[in-house]
């Protein structure tokens, strides 16, 4: 495609698929609500706009790459208006399909082509162009914006719009379930007397071996609590998936057991980042914590 990308959210994914979209030849113009990022974003190649709006009204492209629901209520109310006709906008946001549903809607009825592409993966993932894109939306749409979706990452095509959305909280649902899962197990162990170095090889072998178990186990035995994203974000997700099965009517007990142990953590810590906090209150509770002993 040719034509300028516009982008709502340079924050710490934002930023880097910015400077990812600039090193694929694209033309990119960036807004933020902080306005001290725009040093970065030109330091990135891109151009800078103070009014997402503006940015909004120029960009053949839009993408939205927000902390969560409510941010990407607030920009699209400033962004929809703007918004020409044949335009697509592509929303990288985790966000609640109950929250973006009416806004796709609204846009659709505008003439905008829209993507559910949430990503899935870090802010190295993202300098790296590496991240996971969960995309909903119209096969041919997926395939116009191909080259620039791929230039971020693999793209899974999960279905029609919507699927996206569902599905990154699905896959987060079950991360935030083993976390808390594998916690509760670790501090088992270790009151039993079991070495949790010795453990985490064992697991990382064995039948209940996962990408939690393999990849993130080790920082939370280090005293990482993965600062990277907040606590009350992945409450929000919680919150948002177990509304959905709410909805649709299905069981979903287990699932709620992993948003109490989240919404607890928040009642505790506050709004602070930390995915594994929910691990630390645990901790707490039991009085110890999940640690591995120094080597040597």
């Amino acid at each position: 495609m040719t034509g300028t990308v516009g982008i709502v959210g340079v924050g710490r994914m934002g930023l880097p698929i910015c400077a990812r979209l600039v090193g694929a030849g694209f033309q990119v113009t960036a807004t933020d609500i902080r306005r001290e990022r725009e040093a970065d974003v030109r330091a990135a190649g891109a151009d800078w706009m103070v009014e997402t709006g503006r940015v909004a009204s120029i960009a053949d492209v839009l993408l939205t790459s927000l902390p969560g629901s409510s941010e990407l209520a607030d920009a699209m109310a400033l962004a929809l208006p703007a918004l020409r006709g044949q335009t697509t906008w592509i929303d990288l946001t985790s966000a609640d399909p109950a929250t973006a549903g009416p806004m796709v809607e609204r846009a659709e009825s505008l003439g905008i082509e829209c993507l559910d592409a949430p990503v899935g993966g870090s802010v190295a993932a993202a300098a790296a162009g590496s991240l996971q894109l969960l995309v909903g939306g119209r096969t041919d749409a997926v395939e116009r914006h191909r080259h620039l979706l791929e230039s971020l990452g693999r793209v899974d095509h999960v279905g029609d719009n919507g699927a996206g959305y569902t599905t990154k909280l699905l896959v987060n649902l079950l991360w935030f379930g083993q976390a808390v899962a594998v916690g509760e197990a670790l501090l088992l162990a270790q009151r039993a007397g079991i070495d949790l170095e010795v453990l985490r090889s064992v697991l990382g072998d064995s039948a209940a071996a996962s990408e939690f178990v393999r990849r993130d186990l080790r920082a939370l035995l280090e005293g990482d609590y993965l600062e990277s994203f907040g606590v009350h974000r992945c409450y929000e997700e919680l919150e948002a998936v177990v509304s959905l099965a709410d909805r649709l009517d299905v069981p979903f007990e287990l699932s709620r057991s992993v948003e109490r142990a989240y919404r607890a953590a928040v009642e505790r810590y506050g709004p602070v980042d930390g995915e594994l906090l929910a691990v630390a209150l645990l901790e707490e509770r039991a009085g110890v914590r999940l640690r591995t002993r120094p080597a040597g």
